[in-house]
């Protein structure tokens, strides 16, 4: 609490130093000479507060529409979540108008901020430093006037018949944590919280263990351009009826089902092989999307999908295959000595295999980009080579 405390005092001075930052340019912040200048006009611990903010602005940019007005530190940056994902999740919360959501360990206020946009919020953490860094980007976009914060461990609040959104701290024993087990609230607080408040949703790790952690629930998983970013659980009344979904941004594509009411149907490969989002594969809906798009896959262990026709969904990426060859080394280098490729992707789910060091040994005497591809072909390792479509 004291550290925070005196967080927030050399913070509080550095808002009130507008002048620094007009004298600290884009990509100057590691500057000696620059930083030697600054310390001669303003105190050393603004000037450092300054340029760390500045870095973290920067690094910022890819994910907040206004990340060079916001205020975090490095950990509460590394945990926010995505503004992009932050309003996907909040439009359920739109239900919750005229009503107060709690967001529980709310860090730089990331959830709190969209949810602002549909209904009152009570940010709540631990640490005066993060609440501290909500109210002040909650300013930054507009929405502080329905915004409170609190400064509190979470399990001690009141969630009975609330409706709440959780981000637990991964970041417990001094590492990030993949299980639930390790995260805090832990998981028995997770679970219980599912059955207490009104409805809502908790945030983890799209690596966690959530499968069979959580009845009566919905788990949907949520890439950005083909990375996975989060699992987000959702209860109660914000929950859905399916048990998992897949959702796709930028595009907002979705979709949702019951893994096990779909069974793989096998086929060999054909004029397209498709790899499908990330999403897709971890909330095991692959064979979901092969239904909805008439496409099969190659080995009931294997996410790939195949098809006659090239297929254009967000739900898949598709690749021409231009051959199939077995899976040694020698094929594989007589094919590639009289392609037309001068660079290569390599792309594997479930083979071991050492990518550099095959790219190393591939003649590549072209200029075109080309994909090798390591697949199980009913139950046959294989190296499909392929070009991306579109």
């Amino acid at each position: 609490m004291e550290a925070d405390q005196e967080a927030i005092a050399v913070l509080e001075q550095l808002r009130g130093t507008p002048a620094i930052w007009e004298r600290i340019a884009p990509g100057d912040s590691h500057s000696v000479a620059l930083q030697a200048a600054l310390r001669q006009e303003f105190p050393a611990e603004v000037v450092r507060a300054a340029l760390t903010l500045t870095d973290l602005r920067q690094q910022a940019r890819a994910r907040f529409t206004h990340a060079d007005e916001m205020w975090f530190d490095r950990t509460r940056l590394e945990q926010a979540t995505q503004e992009m994902v932050a309003r996907h999740k909040a439009q359920r919360f739109a239900a919750c108008a005229g009503k107060t959501v709690l967001d529980l360990c709310c860090g730089a206020g990331a959830d709190a901020i969209a949810i602002a946009q549909h209904a009152q919020v009570k940010a709540v953490d631990m640490s005066p430093l993060a609440t501290w860094f909500a109210q002040r980007n909650a300013e930054v976009y507009g929405v502080s006037s329905n915004i409170q914060t609190l400064v509190s461990d979470v399990e001690k609040v009141d969630i009975t018949g609330q409706f709440v959104h959780l981000d637990p701290d991964r970041r417990t024993q001094g590492q990030r944590q993949v299980r639930l087990e390790f995260g805090s609230p832990g998981l028995p607080y997770l679970q219980a919280l599912t059955k207490t408040a009104a409805g809502g949703a908790i945030k983890v790790s799209p690596a966690s263990n959530f499968g069979g952690k959580f009845t009566d629930c919905e788990v949907e998983l949520v890439s950005v351009s083909g990375e996975c970013k989060e699992a987000t659980i959702w209860f109660g009344q914000l929950r859905q009826p399916a048990p998992f979904r897949a959702t796709i941004l930028p595009h907002g594509a979705s979709i949702a089902g019951d893994p096990w009411e779909y069974r793989p149907r096998i086929e060999p490969l054909k004029k397209y092989l498709f790899d499908p989002d990330p999403a897709v594969v971890r909330s095991g809906l692959v064979d979901c999307v092969g239904d909805s798009l008439d496409l099969r896959r190659l080995d009931d262990a294997e996410e790939y999908l195949t098809g006659e026709t090239l297929v254009d969904s967000p739900f898949v990426r598709g690749f021409e295959v231009l051959a199939d060859l077995n899976n040694n080394t020698r094929d594989i280098r007589d094919y590639f000595r009289t392609s037309p490729f001068g660079q290569v992707e390599i792309k594997c789910r479930h083979m071991s295999i050492d990518a550099d060091a095959i790219r190393r040994k591939l003649p590549l005497p072209g200029t075109e980009p080309g994909v090798l591809l390591f697949v199980r072909v009913a139950g046959k390792a294989r190296a499909i080579v392929a070009k991306r479509c579109g």
